[in-house]
């Protein structure tokens, strides 16, 4: 795999080297390509352990299992009430 640096080295270049046979969008990184052509496929890999609701990406699966913790960590900067999520 690529190094933390050598990755984000490669945002810094026009370059999009992989390319998505479907709509032809290019992309930087080989693993935004895989995770792009899930969008054609339907597939959702990544599925919640408490509900099964399923989701293409890791990270938003991360941000759903916020909502079954009860957790509220976005606050209102004017009054202080919170909230699940920041949007």
């Amino acid at each position: 795999t690529l190094s933390f640096l050598t990755r984000h080295r490669q945002t810094h270049t026009k370059e999009k080297p992989y390319t998505c046979p479907e709509c032809m969008k290019a992309f930087r990184h080989i693993s935004d390509l895989v995770t792009h052509l899930q969008t054609h496929t339907g597939e959702k890999p990544c599925v919640c352990p408490v509900c099964t609701h399923a989701f293409r990406t890791t990270s938003n699966l991360a941000k759903h299992c916020q909502t079954h913790t009860g957790k509220k960590p976005y606050a209102c900067l004017e009054c202080g009430k919170t909230f699940e999520r920041s949007y």
